[in-house]
């Protein structure tokens, strides 16, 4: 059990941590099990509350796969699949937009607000946050040749216009971003969550970007777990990627690390949102857990 003194040393081993990042801008993405899970969507909100209550900048973009499949599910609507991303008809996509905007977000926003927080929502049609243009699906042949189809209203970011989020950073909220891009007609575009959170941290000029995973970062095999990779520098990921090291979904994640440390970012992470409170864990303490991305 904690004494007073043991409280006291961990508030000394966080004063450094706390100075260096103070002013400064974490992106966080908030996605996996840690948006299912009671306790853990409540510690999650408590840490981000006391980044910005010692003078950090934390800005949250959250996914949301697993609630749009449910509601599809609901409403009787099949869920399609192309190299990973979901086929998005015009119908789809007003669910998609319903879930992350309409619902999801609003819920985390009242939880920081309920926590003591000041959390503003928004998506990417506010101010035009996110631009978007349409994302085509990748289907692999029999001949290994790729093919370029038509998955509907999936985007790629094509601009982030982070004005109205530093705005909003300024005058003490914690912004809330949903991965919805608009394109030049007005659409709607369902965009990874993973990608957003990446353009947002480089246009924000962020410090960091942190990725909550249901996993503890990077395995250099994953069946060992004393094998977990601390440290990726940008030199190694397409040789990891090649060898097999880094498959699956932890690809996007570890590309829109690179993509922001290319943007200016200066570190990435990659950590478990299972663990209570991993997000001070890896800000404040001396070793911090997961697998850091940098340059």
């Amino acid at each position: 059990m904690f004494s007073i003194l043991d409280k006291a040393n961990i508030l000394v081993e966080a004063l450094p941590y706390i100075r260096k990042f103070h002013g400064k801008t974490i992106v966080i993405k908030y996605g996996g099990h840690a948006m299912v899970n009671e306790d853990l969507k409540k510690a999650v909100m408590q840490d981000v509350i006391l980044m910005k209550l010692v003078g950090m900048h934390p800005v949250v973009v959250h996914g949301g796969g697993p609630e749009i499949t449910g509601m599809l599910k609901r409403l009787n609507i099949e869920s399609n699949f192309v190299g990973g991303l979901r086929i998005t008809d015009e119908a789809t996509m007003e669910i998609v937009e319903m879930v992350l905007v309409g619902k999801l977000n609003k819920e985390i926003v009242a939880l920081i607000n309920r926590l003591g927080g000041k959390a503003v929502g928004l998506s990417g049609k506010d101010a035009n946050l996110i631009e978007a243009k349409q994302k085509l699906g990748k289907v692999r042949g029999e001949d290994g040749k790729v093919d370029l189809v038509d998955i509907g209203f999936v985007g790629d970011v094509t601009r982030i216009n982070p004005g109205l989020v530093q705005n909003l950073m300024a005058e003490g909220y914690i912004p809330v971003v949903s991965p919805v891009g608009v394109g030049e007609s007005g659409e709607s575009y369902n965009i990874n969550a993973d990608y957003v959170a990446g353009e947002l941290a480089a246009s924000l000029k962020a410090d960091k970007l942190i990725l909550l995973t249901d996993v503890q970062g990077i395995f250099e095999d994953f069946n060992d777990r004393d094998s977990l990779i601390s440290e990726l520098r940008l030199d190694d990921i397409a040789g990891k990627i090649s060898s097999g090291v880094i498959s699956g979904g932890m690809i996007p994640k570890v590309e829109c690390c690179a993509d922001a440390i290319n943007g200016g970012v200066n570190s990435a992470h990659i950590i478990d949102g299972r663990i209570p409170h991993s997000l001070l864990l890896e800000i404040f303490t001396d070793r911090g857990i997961g697998t850091m991305v940098r340059a």
